[in-house]
């Protein structure tokens, strides 16, 4: 006895472009769809993955003084603000903090940079607490300082290229005449970090005549620790501004929250497009057989029984669909990233588009609920044919 699945099976076999088109159609939608909603978890994952190894969820700076190197390149140092290293201990008395580390920034003119020349950035840091907070930074050649006051630079992915240097080179800051030795370069991290040449923090000190100052001080909290209290506490602090990077956190998971609404409106207007299609398909199938579902009805069909027929055309068609929307999205998950990295303009490291068997299945029930729903008119039509008036029409 064949089974009704074997006849719906062989109806759509009789279109064979019509099917393979419709299902192409589907296939398309769940692909986009995936794609979408594994863009929107592996974009938050990164950028949440990029924000936390910033090191340090607390900034304290001058007050004026921007945090951002690019800022101070575009700016050329003007607007630097100092403060008295003896903040570093002020802020060690809070019983929140965990690990700081103590920063001086400087940005000079460089007649060498590009055509024009341009603006280089010099961070000093501390060679005993900025590694251990900024433990995302891996090296390409060489490794960190190893004194606080060595003549010694460390240059990010960016700045090497830049400059051209390798380990063991020298490089010389224009207007001081001194020079550095390369001790290490930087694997890339698209961060502001590669375009950033790293010089010992006292070193800095020296080289720029800014004894006992530092124009930022980087600070980890305990896991445990009241955050907001602590910002309390260095709210009252004398001519210094706070940057939470908690509550930076928070604005742009808030944005990234607005983008995903759109981003997962533009997957649902796929899909309902490629519906219509299905609705399309079926409709004209529906019409073609019309005596023969008159037959059928004549000889003893319900119209249950025909409206199941139809129904489970629709779902095949979604079904097949679907399993070729999700193997699209796995087999061209890694060319849909790099066309996303080539039109967004900035990405985060990592992966942008996470696939799990989670979100595969939501894709695959997301195409099947649409679909079924899509039938539910050409079946009913179908369901709805008399069997008289089929044939009389066929024999007109």
């Amino acid at each position: 006895m064949i089974s009704i699945t074997t006849v719906c099976y062989k109806n759509l076999l009789r279109k064979k472009v019509r099917s393979s088109l419709t299902i192409i159609g589907v296939g398309l939608s769940a692909w986009v769809l995936a794609s979408l909603m594994g863009f929107n978890k592996g974009y938050e994952a990164s950028l949440n993955r990029d924000i936390d190894n910033m090191g340090f969820q607390i900034v304290v700076t001058a007050k004026g003084c921007p945090y951002e190197a690019a800022t101070l390149m575009l700016k050329g140092g003007t607007s630097l603000r100092y403060m008295k290293e003896s903040l570093v201990q002020d802020v060690a008395a809070n019983a929140e903090v965990e690990k700081m580390t103590p920063m001086l920034m400087q940005a000079i003119f460089d007649p060498n940079k590009g055509e024009s020349g341009g603006m280089s950035a010099y961070l000093g840091v501390d060679p005993a607490t900025f590694p251990q907070m900024k433990t995302y930074l891996e090296f390409k050649q060489g490794g960190w300082f190893k004194d606080a006051a060595a003549y010694e630079a460390v240059l990010g992915y960016e700045a090497a290229e830049l400059e051209q240097r390798e380990v063991g080179d020298i490089l010389l800051i224009p207007e001081k005449n001194i020079e550095l030795k390369v001790v290490g370069i930087l694997k890339r991290t698209g961060t502001q970090d590669d375009g950033t040449i790293f010089i010992p923090f006292k070193a800095v000190q020296k080289i720029f005549e800014k004894p006992g100052e530092l124009t930022g001080l980087g600070i980890k909290v305990k896991k445990d620790a009241n955050i907001a209290k602590l910002e309390e506490k260095l709210y009252k602090l004398p001519d210094v501004q706070v940057v939470s990077l908690a509550q930076v956190k928070q604005t742009i998971m808030n944005l990234v929250s607005t983008a995903k609404v759109m981003v997962l409106s533009i997957a649902v207007i796929a899909v309902l497009i490629a519906m219509v299609g299905v609705i399309n398909t079926i409709l004209m199938s529906v019409f073609e057989r019309y005596q023969e579902i008159g037959i059928l009805k004549s000889i003893g069909a319900m119209p249950e029984d025909i409206f199941k027929l139809i129904w489970i055309e629709t779902f095949i068609l979604c079904l097949l669909g679907g399993l070729l929307g999700t193997v699209m999205a796995f087999g061209l998950s890694q060319l849909t990233e790099v066309l996303i990295r080539r039109l967004l303009p900035y990405a985060p490291t990592g992966s942008l588009i996470l696939l799990d068997f989670k979100l595969i299945l939501l894709t695959l029930v997301s195409v099947l609920g649409i679909g079924l729903i899509s039938g539910i008119y050409p079946a009913w039509k179908a369901a709805r044919v008399r069997p008289l008036e089929s044939i009389r029409n066929e024999m007109g």
